[in-house]
């Protein structure tokens, strides 16, 4: 049996998407408040609905850098993997948190048809402007890279759902001021609130599929069984293959090889982990060969 034990920790690409979600998360923090106190000045719930999504990207933002100073810590002895699942565990809470604030913004807008507030549409649409602009240079910030992973993806779609938040304040902001219709706001709200569940339930199920080890959706388990015995020959069958991620750039990989023999052993173990690595960018992979019958093969795969 042959481990490759590298485990890596902060990349280059993990190091520039931590500086970008720190940027990020100063910028989204401070205008937060100034959000906020607009919406109460102006009685615009799409004002505060938009000032609680930022403060959710706040706090996402907050935990997704978190996670890449998480996930370089070395491994030890009880997480011989390391952290870097924490990166996908913080995917997962954003995403959950992006459901729960739809949720809210729909809540308190169904409330807004029953007794309709006034709202000063002025003010609205300047804070909602420059709200517009503000999340317009963090999601730049956040996707500029164009490589960003899940955890990154996760905080992004967060902004992404303010962003549109934004466009819902300053549309509804344009309507009460041409027509006077205040029903605008909260219905412009819970459009945008649809929106965000979409965002959250892909993260969710994405950063879920990680947690719960789904096999990554571009590797499938027979065509490594069938690319390895007809790139290397003297392999003559695969199985007990287990394929999972412990983050969405980092499948790990194990199997069981049987062998011809008289078969070099280390040559066909370096050319499986080559094979791997060139085919389905398994970098990380436990692979034991066998040159009789599988001493597992009473045992549940």
């Amino acid at each position: 049996m042959n481990h490759d034990h590298s485990h890596h920790h902060l990349t280059p690409n993990d190091t520039d998407s931590e500086r970008r979600l720190f940027g990020a998360m100063l910028l989204t923090g401070s205008f937060m408040l100034a959000e906020l106190a607009g919406g109460l000045l102006s009685g615009s719930l799409a004002l505060l609905a938009d000032a609680g999504h930022m403060f959710g990207d706040f706090v996402a933002l907050a935990l997704a850098w978190a996670a890449f100073r998480v996930g370089s810590r070395s491994p030890d002895l009880r997480r011989s993997f390391g952290y870097h699942r924490f990166q996908v565990l913080a995917a997962f809470v954003n995403g959950i948190a992006l459901l729960v604030i739809a949720v809210w913004i729909v809540f308190t807008a169904l409330t807004r048809f029953v007794e309709p507030h006034s709202v000063a549409a002025g003010p609205m649409l300047v804070i909602a402007s420059l709200g517009l602009i503000v999340n317009l240079v963090v999601f730049r910030m956040l996707t500029a890279a164009g490589h960003a992973n899940l955890n990154l993806r996760g905080a992004a779609l967060h902004v992404l759902g303010d962003l549109l938040g934004s466009l819902a304040a300053i549309g509804a902001a344009l309507i009460i001021m041409i027509t006077g219709w205040m029903q605008a706001d909260p219905l412009l709200s819970i459009i945008a609130a649809a929106l965000i569940v979409r965002a959250g339930y892909v993260v969710v199920r994405q950063s879920g599929h990680i947690l719960l080890e789904g096999t990554p959706e571009e590797v499938d388990p027979d065509q490594v069984s069938s690319q390895l015995m007809a790139q290397i020959p003297e392999v003559l069958d695969i199985h007990h293959v287990h394929i999972w991620s412990l983050t969405d750039e980092r499948p790990v990989l194990t199997l069981h090889a049987r062998i011809a023999e008289n078969v070099e052993h280390d040559r066909i173990m370096n050319e499986i982990h080559r094979a791997l690595e060139s085919l389905f960018g398994v970098s990380h992979a436990t692979v034991q060969l066998e040159y009789g019958p599988c001493t597992d093969e009473n045992k549940p795969a």
